[in-house]
């Protein structure tokens, strides 16, 4: 149920991040007017057409949903009608995961705004959250973002810093942060919309980037005597979901290659606990060991 004092809003989003994002929203009855995302795609082992995690979030909640596979002019045109006749003010995007053209961010008068996991100018880009991890930066936040034509490089609206004593895994990370920039979201929307709370241009001097993510990153090696232990946990927490670190094995004569799903480090130590085997199931890292004898 809407919040009757609070302005109409469309979200655009596509991923878990932004389904976080949505229950946290509905948490404070601040649910939006209509969502955009990505066109259903084939999952699964049986390639079935599916709607993503956004659109079936949408349909449960009975809000309108688009799934446009592009933002062309076409689209732009259906989105300002809406926009006019539904008095939408402004846009969030959380995790939509395509560039958001000029002519869709300048269509609600209050602008788009964008939950974005890092102290910004830090960590623009795709993969802010797994850069955080691989990066040991424990001082990290959230930014709320005036987006503009250029990737994350508007005005920051306000921003918030988590500090992390022990890193989680991806997906706990995520949700964490997912949380802390909703939250915020909400808090600053009223200054925001009022005009008392003004964005601020980033410092583009000390912006850093991240890059998309490769299967191949998540290598790690088990076996070398002089392997960063503590980086090789990184890399087990910050691909946790996808890839997934993994090391390659012997078995039988055959080069495999061993996800690592659960692990652990303390006074320098890694401890792999978990594995899935290459065509295997999960299953304790001793196990695996003593079948590899």
């Amino acid at each position: 149920m809407q919040n009757s004092n609070q302005p109409n809003y469309a979200f655009f989003g596509s991923s878990r991040l932004s389904v976080i994002v949505l229950n946290e929203l509905k948490k404070f009855k601040y649910l939006p007017s209509m969502i955009v995302t990505t066109p259903d795609k084939p999952q699964g082992r049986k390639l079935e057409v599916k709607p993503n995690v956004v659109k079936q979030w949408a349909i449960d909640n009975g809000i309108p949903c688009h799934d446009p596979a592009k933002l062309d002019a076409a689209f732009v045109e259906q989105l300002k009608v809406y926009v006019e006749k539904s008095n939408i003010t402004f846009f969030v995007v959380a995790s939509y995961g395509k560039i958001i053209p000029e002519q869709v961010l300048s269509i609600p008068p209050s602008g788009t705004l964008n939950i974005h996991p890092s102290l910004l100018p830090k960590y623009r880009g795709p993969s802010p959250l797994p850069t955080a991890i691989l990066d040991d930066e424990k001082h990290t936040g959230v930014s709320i973002m005036k987006l503009d034509s250029l990737m994350d490089h508007g005005p920051v609206v306000a921003q918030r810093s988590v500090d992390i004593v022990d890193w989680p895994t991806y997906e706990e990370f995520e949700q964490m942060m997912a949380k802390v920039g909703t939250h915020l979201l909400v808090e600053a929307l009223p200054k925001y919309l009022d005009g008392a709370l003004k964005p601020v241009e980033q410092d583009h001097t000390k912006a850093t980037y991240t890059k998309k993510i490769v299967k191949e990153d998540g290598l790690i090696d088990i076996d070398n005597p002089n392997a960063d232990l503590y980086l090789n946990f990184r890399k087990i927490q910050a691909y946790h979901e996808w890839p997934k670190a993994y090391f390659m094995a012997d078995r039988r004569g055959q080069q495999i290659r061993v996800k690592v799903t659960k692990a652990s480090f303390k006074d320098g130590k890694l401890t792999i606990e978990k594995v899935i085997p290459e065509g295997g199931k999960e299953m304790l890292f001793t196990d695996f060991e003593r079948g590899l004898k």
